[in-house]
């Protein structure tokens, strides 16, 4: 991973995050570096495709509804009810892959069940074939 940050005239901060290939497979990989907004586009695309490990994902997604509720209950004084069922899984995972932390992002990724490969700057499921 790489990341930079560039500074135009205006004197705005922009943030780029860049990744790419360890070569841990290989030196002559010529994969080069692809940035993290492709990518999240990309997954969001598979996401559909993905065989996500439900058990691990609700049980995240428990967590993080039980945190609201507590913020919700003690600073704004809400007893609203949320329920995990409730909850789409898929855009969960959106959300993550969007907004979440890179501990959380790294997660998710942690409940996929399908193996998950770069090739080209373009993600790819790998078949059992």
């Amino acid at each position: 991973m790489c990341l930079k940050f560039g500074v135009p005239v205006n004197g705005n901060v922009h943030r780029y995050v860049y990744y790419g290939c360890t070569k841990a497979r290989g030196t002559d990989c010529k994969c080069g570096y692809t940035e993290e907004k492709e990518l999240i586009k990309q997954f969001e695309s598979l996401l559909e495709k993905i065989d996500i490990n439900e058990i691990q994902i609700k049980e995240k997604i428990k967590a993080k509804v039980e945190d609201i509720k507590k913020f919700n209950y003690m600073v704004l004084g809400s007893k609203e009810k949320i329920v995990v069922a409730d909850v789409d899984i898929r855009n969960y995972a959106k959300y993550i892959l969007r907004d979440g932390s890179t501990l959380e992002k790294r997660e998710l990724l942690g409940c996929f069940k399908s193996q998950i490969l770069l090739n080209s700057k373009e993600i790819l499921l790998k078949t059992n074939h």
